[in-house]
């Protein structure tokens, strides 16, 4: 195997062009991000093989949806557990066309792709096969946690086979283009089902002020996505001793009744997920992992990480889909936490953060927005959402915050609201100025909001006074852009920097098409959008 890696799928990739050495940006080996590309060339093998469908009664969408969720950026670093993957796409292909393999005829059912003819293919085809494919692994994960509460879609799981088999195509832009756009339209298909898996499972959140400080006494934070692991770890710590802090995009847990009715789910412990390593280092308690982000552990705490569902990382205990947590309890018990109540801040010096401002939160108030808008009282809207990271120049969207006039409305999701979640920027009729939303996926809500107030006003969503100021770090957020994208959103301004992996005349095209622009200063970006 090569000792050298081709990747570029997130934000903080080496040089703003690819991570090509030993090891990624992210911690990820040569060795990892190869396996990594032979898992995803035997799921565009394993979707020829099915002609880019789901034959019935050989399913396959499990395999396809864990294994592309377990190539996202930060999610499974565990040569083994990937190779497991693997293992599995070649079963499933087995069971599509038995005994294919001992054909030595080269007619595409018997054969996993080389990633590298996409990854040396011309810059155009590159780039548009990279939108796809970073597009729906971050769809994967959404689809994921659907999946794990009992809720899927056929057309968002026909989708992931259909662009799994283009991508194996020596197809031309013309063809690849309207691919590219479908992601956006899929995607929201499968927001829509986990906001429905989410809501119907722990209810409609609402607004709750959530806590930064620690109690005395066992606890366990918990980061991630993954409300079921949530639940369940709510559930067998109860009338244990053990408090429950939620970390990173775990935070809108807060907001759903169902889980918020625990009283030992007590508040949020840290920052962004990229300063898990300073944070966690010297904590007296175990850390869940339920999905991305990881960052590789350092020997400070690496006995205190846990995983679990496709998060793995070598030498870490990972919690099997039995999902006993026992070990993470006991873990927890023998630490014992701290034997004092412990103060913490977020990184502008508040003690508390708000989350739960859901789609069915905002709308139930949706009157009384209008009625603002119309009085001037609220002049417009900011989106400022996204991924988090560390790359210098993420400052600005704390500064962009910071520096809204007071009639404006910031709302928020993703983990890039931990720039500004903690700043107290008042009230306007009665809504507080910041408004959590909640996770990535729940860009949904935003769309719902966004599309309910243009038809309240009777115009066009890009004619509101709303403007979309997003940060990405990672596939979910490709993923949220084509949806972005497919609904005809224009003018987005897109930072800390453009993908790598976006060719000059694809990005020219997204900037002619839906007028895309990199995020400038907070100073000319605000009086530039509130013209």
């Amino acid at each position: 195997m090569d000792t050298n890696m081709f990747c570029f799928q997130c934000e903080q990739t080496a040089g703003c062009s690819g991570c090509t050495g030993k090891a990624g940006v992210c911690g990820k080996s040569a060795q990892t991000a190869q396996i990594q590309d032979q898992l995803t060339g035997a799921l565009i093998g394993l979707a020829h093989a099915a002609n880019g469908s789901l034959p019935e009664g050989q399913p396959i969408e499990k395999v396809m949806i864990e294994s592309l969720f377990a190539t996202l950026t930060n999610v499974n670093f565990d040569d083994d557990a990937l190779k497991a993957l693997l293992a599995r796409v070649h079963e499933k292909k087995a069971e599509l066309v038995p005994g294919c393999g001992s054909c030595m005829s080269s007619c595409g059912h018997n054969d996993d792709y080389d990633m590298m003819r996409i990854w040396e293919a011309d810059e155009d085809i590159r780039s548009l096969k990279s939108l796809i494919l970073f597009g729906i692994r971050g769809m994967a994960a959404y689809a994921y946690h659907a999946m794990v509460l009992g809720y899927e879609n056929a057309e968002v799981n026909q989708f992931f086979s259909k662009a799994l088999f283009a991508l194996g195509e020596d197809w031309d832009m013309e063809l690849l283009l309207p691919i590219v756009m479908e992601v956006g339209k899929y995607n929201l298909l499968c927001m829509e089902l986990l906001d429905k898996a989410n809501t119907e499972s722990y209810g409609t959140p609402v607004p709750t002020t959530v806590p930064l400080a620690v109690e005395k006494g066992p606890f366990i934070v918990v980061t991630g996505h993954d409300l079921k692991d949530l639940q369940l770890l709510l559930e067998q710590t109860e009338g244990k001793g053990v408090n429950i802090y939620t970390h990173g995009e775990m935070l809108p847990a807060h907001g759903y009744p169902e889980l918020k009715k625990y009283a030992h789910l007590k508040g949020n412990f840290g920052t962004a997920w990229q300063n898990q390593q300073k944070e966690f280092a010297s904590i007296p308690a175990p850390i869940l992992f339920t999905t991305n982000c990881l960052m590789p552990p350092k020997a400070s705490y690496a006995d205190r990480v846990f995983t679990t569902g496709e998060v793995a990382f070598p030498g870490t205990v990972h919690i099997d889909e039995e999902k006993d947590f026992t070990p993470v309890i006991e873990k927890a018990l023998e630490l014992g936490g701290y034997t004092e109540d412990q103060a913490f801040t977020g990184i502008n010096g508040g003690s508390t953060v708000m989350t739960g401002f859901s789609h069915g939160t905002v709308l139930s108030v949706a009157d009384q927005v209008i009625n603002a808008v119309k009085s001037g009282a609220i002049r417009h809207f900011f989106l400022v959402a996204g991924c988090d990271g560390a790359r210098p120049g993420r400052n600005y969207y704390t500064d962009f915050v910071k520096q809204t006039p007071d009639d404006t409305i910031i709302l928020t999701l993703a983990c890039g609201k931990y720039r500004f979640n903690d700043l107290d920027l008042g009230t306007i009729g009665g809504l507080p100025r910041i408004m959590d939303m909640g996770q990535c996926n729940d860009a949904y809500g935003a769309i719902k909001v966004a599309v309910a107030l243009s038809e309240a006003f009777g115009c066009d969503v890009n004619e509101l006074p709303l403007s979309m100021v997003l940060s990405w770090y990672e596939q979910k957020a490709v993923c949220i852009l084509l949806t972005l994208l497919h609904l005809g959103i224009k003018n987005i301004r897109l930072g800390p920097s453009l993908p790598a992996f976006l060719s000059p005349n694809v990005l020219n095209y997204l900037v002619e098409n839906f007028g895309i622009a990199p995020i400038t200063t907070p100073e000319e970006d605000l009086k530039e959008l509130l013209k």
